[in-house]
């Protein structure tokens, strides 16, 4: 039983992380996190990351490392990545069941924690 994830990454995601990681030095890989803002209140960050911060989760697919931030865990509990390449937007996609409705640019999202029992009950 491997320790549980807070998101999944798809292939498309997993690739795209390695080729971010590949052309930066002292990359390890990127972190996701979440900050206030944008239309709908909060909005996801993603950071090259070159040390992990104590408190990281890392969820792993393919060598690729996506760190999350501890204080998006449970806002990103059972999300899955994406990255998809559209004629509008070229970019990582959070499908995450969290949110409760997003603004019609797609730059920000409302989203309501996953409650901490959700997080014990999944790694169980």
């Amino acid at each position: 039983m491997g320790r549980f994830s807070v998101m999944t990454l798809t292939d498309a995601a997993a690739r795209r992380v390695s080729e971010i990681v590949a052309t930066r030095e002292n990359a390890l890989g990127i972190r996701v996190g979440i900050k206030k803002g944008g239309c709908a209140g909060m909005e996801y960050m993603i950071d090259l990351v070159t040390e992990a911060k104590p408190g990281d989760d890392v969820v792993e697919k393919d060598g690729s490392k996506v760190f999350v931030a501890p204080e998006a865990v449970l806002y990103l509990l059972g999300t899955q990545m994406d990255f998809e390449v559209t004629t509008l937007r070229t970019g990582f996609v959070f499908n995450n069941p969290n949110q409760t409705s997003a603004c019609g640019c797609g730059e920000s999202v409302e989203l309501t924690p996953a409650k901490p029992e959700a997080l014990a009950s999944a790694a169980s």
